[in-house]
């Protein structure tokens, strides 16, 4: 049962008996407590006369998976068994994250029939939304009160990450054609896997020469290459306490997501393996042995329910887990937040052990903010916030020149560039033959 505000405005309106009867000389109490017995029992006749809540059947429409930020059609279906006309407010119980409207969806069902309201979602956060029931209040014809009922239908929808750096690859896609000597104009592809045999061309490289295959075809033959297939690229994703930092409209771990998204699409078009490990402490989130088009939908699920957390990462930890991923990395992209000389030194300490026969490229997410700081100086506070920032900026340098010196690659960039950038920097390394 539940009453309305028209409850509290029917007491309000027993104000104006109350003072008649009171200037005419009856006792207020008697026509105070004859008012509310009023009020009462049309409460009683009310919840009486309107549709039991519970004779209805409710089952939901939606989708299981979805985008951050990308607007979700759910529908809630409504059947009336019983006999009157259902008045019905409902509400679909989902958590603020996923953004339902505030307003109650109104809904007038005859007897016997089926009705459907429309509750549109616009989720906010990766990971699973659940809604465990579905509130209905069945009002009364008076519209004082009414009966409700809960429904338990469980619902949920797995938001996965927005891959907006999805917007870079098809450029990137068209880099690796050309590497790969696929363009139409059949661009030699570079690397140093042999891929066919043509006639050599003036302005060719005579070190490519096929000298055997020369004398067999009587003309001068040249050997193509193309960049090398079937290596194995692992990516790790630090979800420790620096990932959860703000940086932009997200924090450092969903930048992360991003630049992984990225370079998994491009490498598994250029033919290679990759594997996806997402560590702090522990393992949490891990994809191997996934290729070709389900590459994306098993990382992206992977990912979805993943958040920074605030503990300290055991980079000993990591690096020994990638060897259960695969034993012959080629190359290993690390995606974390080495900004500060203490929060690098776990890293750095395991940093050789991994680097000693692979590439190892570490993509740091960096904040515009800060340098902006460093270059307003027009007050004492901001000389303050410039001297900071300087710092901040400084210590990022001296780590990225440590990891240069242990054998490593640093990328540092906004989380705008940072997904392109270590695209662009996998494809270089692979049109140099050295993945």
């Amino acid at each position: 049962m539940f009453v309305t505000g028209r409850l509290a405005v029917a007491l309000a309106v027993g104000l104006i008996p109350l003072v008649i009867a009171g200037l005419a000389g009856y006792p207020a109490y008697a026509v105070l407590g004859a008012w509310i017995g009023l009020c009462l029992l049309l409460v009683a006749a009310d919840v009486a006369l309107a549709a039991s809540p519970r004779s209805v059947t409710v089952s939901r429409r939606l989708p299981r998976r979805v985008r951050i930020g990308e607007p979700v059609p759910v529908s809630v279906a409504v059947h009336n068994h019983g006999t009157k006309l259902l008045n019905a407010v409902i509400r679909d119980a989902w958590q603020p994250t996923a953004g339902a409207p505030t307003e109650r969806q109104r809904l007038l069902l005859p007897p016997g029939e089926r009705g459907r309201v429309a509750i549109p979602l616009l989720p906010r956060r990766r990971g699973e939304l659940v809604s465990e029931f579905v509130m209905i209040r069945s009002r009364g014809p008076l519209g004082i009160a009414g009966r409700q009922a809960r429904h338990s239908v469980r619902g949920s929808i797995r938001v996965l990450p927005a891959f907006s750096s999805r917007k870079h690859l098809p450029s990137r896609l068209a880099r690796l054609r050309e590497l790969d000597g696929n363009t139409s104009i059949q661009v030699r592809g570079q690397g140093t896997e042999f891929d066919s045999l043509r006639e050599y061309i003036r302005g060719d490289d005579v070190r490519s020469i096929d000298w055997r295959a020369t004398a067999r075809a009587g003309t001068t033959m040249l050997r193509t290459w193309r960049p090398e297939r079937d290596r194995h690229v692992v990516i790790i994703i630090d979800t420790g306490r620096t990932a959860a930092a703000r940086v932009g409209d997200g924090t450092r771990v969903d930048a992360s997501l991003e630049a992984a998204l990225l370079l998994a699409a491009l490498a598994s078009r250029a033919g290679d393996h990759v594997h996806l490990l997402m560590y702090d402490r522990v393992v949490r989130g891990r994809v191997t042995g996934v290729d070709g088009a389900a590459l994306l939908p098993a990382l992206t699920d992977a990912m979805a329910p993943v958040h920074a957390r605030l503990v300290d990462t055991d980079w000993h930890g990591a690096f020994a887990a990638v060897r259960t991923l695969t034993t012959r990395p080629s190359l290993i992209v690390a995606l974390t937040a080495q900004d500060a000389a203490e929060s690098a030194r776990g890293f750095l300490g395991a940093f050789p052990n991994a680097s000693r026969a692979t590439t190892v490229l570490v993509g740091a997410v960096t904040d515009d903010g800060i340098s902006a700081l460093a270059r307003r100086r027009d007050s004492r506070e901001e000389v303050y916030l410039a001297a900071a920032a300087e710092r901040s900026l400084r210590d990022a340098e001296n780590v990225a020149d440590a990891i240069r010196r242990a054998g490593g690659e640093a990328i540092a960039a906004d989380p705008e560039e940072l997904p392109p950038r270590i695209a662009d920097r996998y494809l270089e390394l692979k049109a140099a033959g050295r993945l």
